[in-house]
């Protein structure tokens, strides 16, 4: 919406393309569909493995491991509580 694209349009492109890139039965060309996002400049969807736009996924481990460690972090003081009970 804030790129003045039409916003339904567009979507609707990329949920059709990343559900045939999930089917069982997808070729190897609609697999790597999988890989689509939008190009908001041209108003198109594309491919944004080969256009170099890549997830930062070292922020989302990071993420991951912050959630584990605060959630063994609440359960030992779960276990904590329950030990010091008779």
């Amino acid at each position: 919406m804030n790129a003045a694209k039409d916003a339904t349009d567009l979507l609707a492109k990329l949920r059709v393309l990343h559900n045939a890139a999930q089917k069982e039965d997808a070729d190897d060309k609609m697999k790597a569909m999988i890989y689509s996002g939008l190009d908001l400049m041209n108003g198109k969807v594309r491919n944004n493995l080969s256009a170099g736009v890549l997830e930062p996924t070292v922020s989302k481990v990071k993420s991951l491991k912050f959630a584990t460690e605060a959630a063994i972090t609440i359960l030992r003081i779960d276990d904590m509580i329950k030990l010091v009970e008779p």
